[in-house]
């Protein structure tokens, strides 16, 4: 059995590694190819390309890399119509793999997309074009299968893999002295994505959210886990030029480790905020994109949800406070922060719902979407004999 996949960022190699490792459980002589990160590369998918090559965020930002982005998709088209796998997996990153899915499928490929987008935000159109790409959807989010069926597309709930990982209880003195964190005093992740366009975007405004803080309570602690050793040079130099005074600690990856010390987190919109949900971790979204994108996202694409940020989508209410765009600013950011480390009750009223969040999410992911992924390949066979 021969399988391509596609993963273009951090969390689509941690959901591309767990996928390939219940695959190999049930199929021990599965191949995996493709675009990978270091997880599915450890865990046996062959890298044609690096992950970081798709990783690019934002509507200007994807034009400047338009080039080298259309020259990855072809090769990996051809490669793929040249040497057919038994089924082809696109993780996540629609804008990259919605294209290459649909020419595939279209060449006799079993096409399957694992992360549903953002279709309950986009509009029904959405739904048609992730359904005339592939043969099966895997969604996180439990709302999202009955979205693709009434039009007659297949969908599987597999839930999300973290919610099957994460500790109910992390050692948070033991992850504080894993990150050299001090044991007794109050910790604030800052978390500003993990792409250099996110960083630009919002590292300073998160900066000086802390020193804002900091000012407040001169006892905090702040850490950042940086995504990348680029990503680490990148935040270097920002606290450099920015808050060269703020007593921050900056670890290359661990962002597990940093979710489970801290006592709050001020969070970019994303994986993140879905993470910090599931160590029930209070927390504040913000997140900003330049003029032009924003403009985009809203007159051309029509952006229509109440909240942006997957707990608050969830549980259909606002539990996590957001901040976007110009509202994104520190001392307002501060504020709500400091108010959920002070405030005791508002602080267990968060936590009390994510907690409930948690639960929803845990299904088995890996081993779910393992079935449907052979389970097509399974039915696709059976159908050419």
């Amino acid at each position: 059995m021969r399988i391509g996949i596609v993963a273009g960022e951090s969390s689509g190699d941690l959901l591309g590694a767990g996928l390939i490792r219940a695959i190999k459980a049930r199929v021990p002589e599965a191949r995996f190819e493709g675009v990978a990160g270091p997880l599915m590369q450890a865990a046996g998918c062959e890298a044609l390309y690096p992950a970081e090559a798709l990783a690019v965020m934002g509507f200007t930002e994807v034009l400047s890399h338009l080039p080298r982005l259309l020259k990855v998709r072809r090769g990996l088209k051809r490669h793929f119509i040249a040497h057919p796998p038994d089924a082809f997996i696109g993780i996540d990153s629609p804008a990259f793999n919605l294209g290459l899915e649909h020419s595939l499928r279209r060449h006799g490929i079993p096409t399957v997309h694992y992360v549903s987008p953002s279709i309950w935000a986009w509009g029904p159109e959405r739904v048609f074009k992730v359904g005339a790409a592939v043969d099966r959807v895997l969604a996180l989010l439990p709302f999202e299968p009955s979205l693709y069926e009434k039009h007659g597309f297949k969908s599987v709930f597999v839930g999300h893999p973290l919610a099957d990982v994460i500790p109910d209880h992390p050692d948070r003195h033991a992850l504080r002295e894993q990150l050299h964190l001090q044991q007794d005093c109050r910790i604030v992740a800052l978390l500003p994505g993990s792409r250099r366009s996110e960083i630009k975007s919002l590292g300073r405004i998160f900066l000086d959210t802390a020193a804002w803080l900091y000012a407040q309570d001169p006892k905090l602690g702040f850490v950042i886990p940086a995504a990348t050793p680029a990503i680490n040079q990148l935040l270097k130099q920002q606290i450099r030029s920015f808050q060269p005074d703020l007593p921050v600690t900056l670890v290359e990856g661990h962002a597990h480790a940093v979710l489970g010390a801290a006592d709050a987190a001020l969070i970019a919109s994303g994986t993140a905020a879905l993470e910090a949900m599931l160590f029930k971790l209070p927390m504040v979204v913000a997140y900003k994109l330049s003029g032009l994108s924003y403009l985009y996202v809203r007159a051309v694409k029509r952006l229509d949800i109440p909240y942006v940020s997957l707990p608050n989508l969830l549980a259909g209410r606002e539990l996590v406070p957001e901040f976007l765009q110009s509202d994104a600013e520190p001392e307002a950011m501060g504020a709500t922060l400091l108010a959920l480390l002070d405030d005791a009750k508002l602080r267990d009223r968060q936590i009390r719902g994510l907690m409930e969040l948690r639960g929803v999410l845990r299904r088995g992911a890996d081993d779910r979407a393992a079935a449907a992924v052979l389970d097509l390949i399974e039915s696709r066979r059976a159908a050419q004999v």
